[in-house]
């Protein structure tokens, strides 16, 4: 007698969030008893952060449905408002589909969008990437996840411990390591070659030399601090620049005052025309990694910068407070917005070779995390649980 496969739903909210699920996504599919479905809203969907939706079917997946719940604007109001337009879509949605499971990842604020709406339908809920600190409502909201969840498949044991302090019970966190580092892992088979290719048609880098030492830039704009997006950008423009390195920009996020660091990005590079500057939109998760590794340094606030650049073992310059508390390497040197001491930072780090670190993982955690989901049991009523 055949068994009635398990139908497992997960939340893709944005770019790097399928970055972070992709390889548990591929173990998913291999699984004979596991009915796997992809929900896509926020800016998954926006072209200006690279429609992630379309690269989800490329890859193999099936997209059940997507929400255009990405309310446009660019200040904090404008996130609430999305969050709360997740809530709808991904109620109705599960409404009608009443998958077994519901996976959401991370800590944006689409994610507790997802777990508000599958909590309140009494749809069991497993979160990715809990019990994690950062230097911003990022961890207000991870956080706020966790309470809502009933299972937690956590990077490490010091966020396991996190999640026990927090009254969750031993028996629903499993330290599976990050995914994203499994995109690490793939990344480094990429040849020079392979990422060339990928790279024209990108502004300023049809010819651009791999193989010489250029700089990474991977700054977002940090939601307590909005206001100062652009002059924190347009500082770390000027501060790369000086340098006298070629440099790569990345595109922001889609948080509070991205819009003022893009626009950073676009006036330096009018008034500095000569300025040895790539920019890219958006890039391929693993040729994004294969790029980060051959970069002598990353300099911004990216949480790339303290996940996959560990197993990678890049040179990180982090600025602000954005990714204050968490468990980094020793590839990681942190800087307050002041140019003097990024300048400093970089420099040191422009001299500095790192071996990796599995920190976060040794980049097989999608085939652990694929198995526990597919034979877990149905949770238990949660209670907080006090370990005394």
């Amino acid at each position: 007698m055949m068994s009635i496969p398990r139908k497992i739903l997960v939340a893709i909210t944005a770019r790097p969030s399928y970055s972070r699920i992709r390889s548990t996504l591929q173990a998913l599919n291999q699984q004979e008893d596991v009915e796997l479905h992809c929900l896509c809203s926020g800016s998954a969907l926006s072209d200006r952060h690279g429609r992630v939706a379309d690269l989800i079917r490329e890859d193999g997946f099936h997209v059940a449905a997507e929400g255009e719940t990405l309310v446009p604007g660019n200040d904090p109001g404008r996130m609430a408002e999305t969050t709360a337009q997740t809530i709808l879509f991904t109620t109705r949605h599960l409404e009608i589909a009443r998958p077994d499971w519901v996976i959401t990842i991370a800590d944006r604020y689409e994610t507790l969008g997802t777990a508000v709406a599958t909590s309140y339908l009494g749809i069991p809920l497993i979160h990715v990437q809990g019990g994690e600190i950062t230097g911003n409502i990022d961890e207000r909201v991870r956080h706020a996840v966790t309470k809502l969840s009933d299972i937690h498949l956590v990077a490490n044991a010091q966020a396991a411990a996190r999640l026990m302090r927090m009254g969750e019970h031993p028996d629903s966190i499993y330290v599976t390591g990050c995914p994203s580092i499994d995109l690490a892992r793939e990344a480094c088979q990429i040849s020079l070659d392979d990422l060339a290719l990928a790279l024209v048609g990108q502004e300023g880098l049809d010819h651009f030399n791999l193989e010489g030492e250029f700089i990474m830039v991977l700054q977002h704009a940090d939601t307590t601090e909005h206001e100062s997006s652009y002059r924190h950008m347009m500082m770390t423009l000027q501060v790369v620049s000086a340098s006298g390195l070629p440099f790569v920009v990345f595109n922001p996020n889609s948080d509070a005052g991205s819009e003022a660091t893009s626009r950073a990005v676009t006036d330096f590079r009018r008034d500095h025309p000569l300025a040895p500057m790539g920019m890219i939109t958006n890039l391929e998760g693993r040729l994004f990694l294969r790029l980060l590794r051959q970069a002598r340094c990353l300099i911004g606030n990216s949480s790339v910068g303290i996940r996959e650049c560990a197993f990678l073992g890049t040179p990180v310059v982090n600025l602000g407070d954005r990714q204050n508390g968490r468990e980094r390497a020793s590839n990681v040197r942190d800087s307050p917005w002041k140019p003097q001491a990024m300048a400093q930072a970089l420099t040191y780090q422009l001299q500095q070779s790192y071996a990796g670190s599995q920190i976060y993982g040794s980049g097989h955690s999608g085939e652990l995390m694929a198995d526990i989901v597919a034979h877990l049991a149905l949770p238990r009523k949660k209670r907080f649980h006090d370990p005394a």
